[in-house]
């Protein structure tokens, strides 16, 4: 039997605690509170249906991140001020929570990208990211000189502020105010977007999320930082190479009806016109 016990994520603002703390007292031993920052993954409850995020795509990157391979269901509440991956909004929160106890919903499978760096022969990262990893330099650098190998073939170097590798998930995130495209979560594939390139002809290129990407520093990149989902940032040696690939480990993420993606879509980037 499936248990019916939820974990709560709560962005520390005053609105969302509040939230947690009125969903707990109606709950009871329903709900438990869960610290992302404060505790580890191996502290996580083994009875949790899911895992339902009060707050914005910061801490529900966070969340994904604290839950590492355990397939836990992730459910967005909206509580920042912009939210991709927020599922509903402070406003039908109970009626949310109250289908999730009785079962009413889907769950939709969204890619991680594996991300590993090697410095001198030695694995010195190995995470996974839903969004993305950006290679940026600090302000007063020199431009980054990126030099990406897909599936062992050169492809080219870029010479940019930095350079964004994406998930479909995270191509609307930095990516997208870097200019790369919005793709659909559905779609398998991965985005590299070049933040600002000096050659113009540098464009973002979407590749199969089959594809093994391979990412050297040219030059003298001093001052570069690897952010990974915007959450931990690493600085850079010359000579480290980074390696993307689709990792093994989706995140499930809750949601109620088959468009709810293209309503959050139009919401979030404030499309309109034609008919509703």
């Amino acid at each position: 039997m499936d248990s019916k016990r939820i974990g709560l994520v709560v962005k520390n603002d005053d609105k969302a605690e509040d939230q947690a703390q009125k969903i707990k007292k109606r709950l009871g031993d329903q709900c438990t509170i869960i610290d992302v920052q404060n505790s580890q993954s191996e502290d996580i409850p083994s009875d949790l249906l899911c895992m339902i995020v009060l707050g914005g795509d910061g801490t529900f990157l966070s969340a994904a991140r604290f839950i590492e391979d355990r397939g836990i269901p992730l459910m967005g509440v909206k509580f920042g001020e912009v939210g991709f991956l927020a599922e509903t909004t402070e406003d039908n929160l109970y009626k949310a929570v109250s289908l999730v106890l009785d079962g009413k919903y889907l769950i939709q499978k969204r890619t991680r990208l594996d991300i590993k760096v090697k410095r001198r022969n030695k694995q010195i990262i190995d995470v996974d990211v839903l969004n993305d990893a950006v290679i940026n330099k600090s302000a007063l650098s020199r431009l980054a000189k990126c030099a990406v190998y897909i599936d062992s073939t050169y492809l080219t170097t870029y010479r940019a502020d930095g350079l964004i590798i994406g998930s479909p998930t995270g191509s609307t995130a930095y990516s997208l105010a870097a200019g790369g495209p919005v793709v659909h979560p559905a779609v398998p594939s991965i985005i590299l977007t070049p933040i600002c390139p000096f050659t113009l002809t540098n464009r973002p290129l979407i590749i199969p999320d089959s594809a093994k990407i391979e990412i050297s520093l040219e030059g003298s990149p001093e001052d570069m930082i690897l952010t990974l989902d915007g959450q931990e940032g690493f600085e850079m040696d010359p000579g480290d190479r980074i390696f993307i690939k689709k990792s093994r480990n989706d995140i499930k993420m809750i949601y109620f009806e088959n468009q709810s993606y293209f309503k959050v879509l139009k919401t979030r980037l404030k499309w309109s016109g034609g008919r509703s």
